[in-house]
């Protein structure tokens, strides 16, 4: 063994179980709230033929200006909220009151998230693909409003609250367990 393969090895062993060097990450919908309660808090003020689009501003729920809203189409609101097998009499006030006004009532969608994935274990098994586990923690919100002359007529909020998910993936073969699955396509097969 040379004198530069020394400094090598030790790096290589010193990372092996280095955790501080897997791969982290996530992905959020931006919005001014912290969790899934407190957007739920929020959207659970909001007071079907009260609450104004100012209101909904100052909530958390500004219709133009969020990140995160979309404007949905009569057909995609209506099948969400009210399905084909509902009879119209059977549904809400607010969404028989939303049909009648006909394109002077929108629907918004409302999306909200914050997920984190952090791989875990140990960082050669990983880094050689021995190994892998991925821990997935967050929450994802989404809430329904229909708006007519800038008065909100119903609410609706789903999601889930707590997302909690570990995925591990184990290859004994590490780096060459793949090599099999593109070797019979190289050579023809």
């Amino acid at each position: 063994m040379n004198t530069h393969s020394v400094p090598l090895l030790a790096s290589a062993l010193a990372l092996a179980g280095c955790q501080a060097l897997l791969p982290r990450g996530g992905e959020t919908e931006p919005s001014r709230f912290a969790s899934y309660e407190e957007a739920a808090r929020a959207l659970a003020q909001v007071q079907p033929y009260r609450t104004t689009a100012r209101e909904l501003h100052d909530l958390g729920f500004d219709l133009g200006e969020s990140a995160n809203v979309q404007r949905m189409p009569y057909p995609q609101w209506y099948q969400t909220l009210v399905g084909s097998q509902t009879p119209l009499d059977g549904a809400d006030r607010g969404i028989r009151d939303c049909l009648a006004a006909g394109p002077a009532c929108q629907a918004y969608l409302f999306r909200f998230s914050r997920v984190r994935h952090e791989r875990e274990g140990n960082f050669a098994a990983d880094l050689l693909n021995f190994r892998r586990v991925t821990h997935t923690r967050g929450w994802r919100f989404e809430a329904v409003l229909l708006v007519r002359d800038g008065v909100v007529l119903f609410r609706n909020e789903g999601g889930q609250p707590n997302i909690e998910r570990v995925e591990e993936r184990r290859q004994p073969l590490g780096p060459l367990q793949d090599a099999g699955e593109v070797l019979p396509g190289r050579l023809g097969g």
